[in-house]
């Protein structure tokens, strides 16, 4: 879930942007997976956790500020809505347990791969429904895609995310593994 810059420039739609996310953060959770069966990576598993942790949460943030909104306002279902509202509050639940634990602590990798399953099953229905509903209603994902990538530059920026890393890039050696991060500001 890259905060990369060239999305706006590109002209990604909203869909592709999220998409492009969701294929990053599974690739960061394969990575977790392999460094999980290694000794000694606790430091290389703390980095990528808080990737994927502030990966989630900009994504999170994004899709809660802007995109959800306007296809609540769009489709008629809010069972899929507020379901999708359910999934955040759950994954930023385990996100919040992350950031206070240490690779060495109890659950620490049972904990990861339980949001790591979380996430594909949020994000199949995202992809399998959301998205189809969102299109078939006719919402200008090019605008949202714009603004999507605006905010997601805004909030990386906050959480120190280099733009240009790839999604496999592991995070910032200045935040500690079990940093207390301030939660980006939302949007008013």
């Amino acid at each position: 879930m890259s905060t990369n810059k060239t999305n706006r420039t590109t002209g990604q739609d909203a869909v592709a942007l999220l998409t492009a996310d969701h294929k990053a953060v599974k690739a960061l959770f394969k990575q977790f997976e392999a460094l999980s069966r290694q000794d000694d990576a606790d430091e290389e598993k703390a980095a990528l956790v808080a990737r994927i942790c502030d990966e989630i949460s900009v994504h999170a943030q994004v899709e809660e500020e802007i995109f959800y909104p306007a296809v609540r306002e769009a489709i008629d279902d809010d069972d899929l809505m507020d379901e999708a509202d359910v999934e955040h509050a759950s994954a930023k639940e385990l996100i919040a347990q992350l950031e206070s634990m240490s690779p060495g602590d109890d659950h620490y990798d049972a904990k990861v791969t339980v949001l790591g399953e979380q996430i594909d099953h949020h994000v199949e229905e995202e992809q399998n429904e959301m998205f189809a509903k969102a299109r078939k209603a006719d919402v200008d994902m090019d605008a949202l895609g714009e603004q999507i990538a605006a905010r997601k530059a805004e909030l990386g920026a906050e959480l120190g995310l280099d733009d240009d890393a790839p999604a496999t890039a592991q995070a910032p050696s200045s935040k500690s593994p079990n940093r207390a991060r301030k939660a980006p500001a939302a949007r008013k």
